[in-house]
């Protein structure tokens, strides 16, 4: 495993961050802290060639990491929980007293090698959609409504895992969720076993060849916009899309692509240069129906 490192300013980030994200999807992590004038990008490997291509383009450092580097890791990092509504709680330090005792309502996800605990904007913005979305459905103790919706989640570009892990809580009978790196599946298999999750179906799989069944109620895809734009043929199936990873200056571009599709917005979210958006696909039934699905229709 290798991870590729780079020590950079606001201006620098600001001017490069969506083409490392084209390049690194879910494996790009951007770190930061109030107090620092600059923060640090990482991008995780199995193939030190592959960041070799990123180090000629962007320049930074590559580093092995030892076998025991996730464990390192999570021993080492410190920070406040991320809270999503009133259901969910992201730790990442496994010495956190709070998560023993809500452990139905939280996720350990650990700060590993470039690979995203929820901090950054598209990744919360999509956990707070996906929150909302299935809010009234039941499938969770001390959720708003007692009867119980079964239902599937599809995680695109999975990273951590911590969409999936996230819908898992949240009640849903199955999730599924695929990314093309082998570690960032080997990294959220780690995390559902760690978080005793076991109705998640990790798999290596590009987005692109990927066998869309119509029989998925919510679809979360935090990806670069151009990637989304070639598959939304596929992802319209899906009763609900939960998309991120767009930027602010993409926005209307993106929008007239559902829209070719058929796929309605249903809410905007927006946060610094990045949008999130939950959309109704044309797997859809009837408008009451819609509402108990996400009540932000």
């Amino acid at each position: 495993m290798f991870v590729w490192r780079k020590r950079a300013s606001a201006v620098w980030l600001a001017a490069n961050e969506a083409p490392l994200r084209e390049i690194g999807g879910q494996r790009l992590a951007i770190i930061s802290r109030p107090d620092r004038t600059t923060a640090v990008a990482e991008i995780a490997s199995s193939s030190r060639l592959d960041l070799e291509k990123i180090h000629f383009r962007f320049g930074g450092t590559i580093k092995k990491l030892p076998r025991d580097w996730l464990k390192k890791f999570s021993r080492s990092q410190k920070s406040e929980p991320l809270k999503v509504g009133n259901r969910l709680i992201i730790y990442r330090s496994v010495a956190s007293k709070n998560r023993r005792r809500n452990k139905n309502r939280s996720l350990l996800i650990p700060a590993g090698a470039a690979f995203g605990t929820g901090e950054h904007p598209t990744t919360a913005m999509s956990l707070r959609l996906l929150e909302r979305c299935t809010r009234f459905w039941g499938g969770q103790a001390g959720s708003l409504h007692s009867p119980e919706k079964e239902w599937t989640l599809l995680d695109l570009g999975t990273g951590s895992g911590i969409l999936a892990l996230a819908g898992a809580r949240f009640g849903a009978k199955r999730v599924i969720a695929i990314d093309d790196d082998p570690v960032a599946i080997a990294t959220a298999r780690e995390n559902a076993r760690r978080n005793k999750l076991d109705n998640i179906d990790f798999r290596v799989a590009d987005v692109r060849r990927w066998p869309f069944s119509p029989r998925i109620e919510i679809l979360t895809a935090n990806l670069f916009s151009e990637l989304l734009i070639e598959i939304l043929p596929k992802l319209k199936r899906a009763q609900r899309l939960i998309l991120s990873g767009i930027l602010r200056e993409q926005e209307a571009e993106f929008v007239r692509a559902l829209k070719r599709n058929g796929i309605a917005v249903v809410e905007t979210r927006r946060r610094g240069k990045w949008i999130a958006m939950v959309c109704s696909g044309v797997a859809r039934t009837s408008c009451a129906q819609h509402r108990t699905f996400c009540p932000m229709h």
